[in-house]
């Protein structure tokens, strides 16, 4: 979407919202706040889906303030999930160059989709561990599979083992990464109330890796925190 497109859509919306605000006062109707969240998505999408990485960057914030409203709207996850693959599975190339990879885009869809909390969301975050190679993305990605919290037949832990020993077997371990991935890690098994045996085999790892000394304390701490779903009565 051009500039001067986006800039029309804009001015379109400013004026469609204004003149429901103009029509109900202080107070909307339900079909009024129906309409004016409509409104927002079609800005929302529109900016998610431009060329600009400024625009989707303000497609993220305008994604933010309707999150902060309690807004469940499930079009808020595909446009999501249309920033967190930006660049790497949702590609454009200018003479064989890709111009859409924005990493610190990717990072916060990736951030907000944890916030949004649901099953479809945990999957889309599945799909962004095996598509992407940025470990400031990736970390916020593990993050938010541990807020989110949902672990069918072990996928997200399996996903944040996986995408933890990638990292470590090429010997560029990330210290965030492991330390997001301890956390997370520990946020499912509480949630759970099970010891998931590859999430053991990794911490350990992380203990015996070369990580700095405050990720393997925080990863001892994971272990033994662990200790009590292992128990009979737990």
């Amino acid at each position: 979407m051009t500039v001067k497109r986006f800039s029309a859509l804009l001015i379109a919306a400013l004026f469609a919202i204004s003149a429901v605000m103009g029509q109900s006062g202080s107070e909307m109707s339900i079909e009024e706040s129906y309409l004016q969240e409509q409104i927002e998505l079609m800005i929302i999408r529109e900016t998610s889906r431009s060329d600009s990485r400024d625009q989707k960057m303000m497609a993220l914030e305008y994604i933010d303030g309707a999150l902060k409203r309690g807004s469940t709207n499930d079009e808020l996850r595909t446009s999501l999930e249309y920033l967190s693959l930006e660049g790497t599975q949702n590609v454009a190339r200018e003479s064989g160059r890709v111009v859409n990879n924005y990493p610190d885009v990717r990072r916060q869809a990736a951030k907000y989709l944890g916030t949004v909390g649901t099953k479809e969301a945990k999957n889309v975050l599945i799909r962004i561990c095996s598509a992407d190679n940025e470990p400031m993305v990736l970390q916020e990605a593990v993050k938010s599979l541990g807020t989110i919290g949902i672990n069918d037949n072990d996928d997200a832990v399996s996903t944040i083992v996986w995408v933890t020993n990638k990292f470590q077997n090429n010997n560029i371990p990330s210290d965030l990464l492991a330390l997001s991935a301890v956390e997370s890690l520990e946020k499912i098994v509480e949630k759970q109330k099970r010891v998931n045996a590859e999430a053991v085999q990794l911490i350990n790892r992380i203990i015996e890796g070369p990580y700095a000394g405050p990720v393997k304390a925080r990863a001892r701490l994971a272990l033994n925190n662990m200790i009590k779903y292992s128990r009979p009565n737990n």
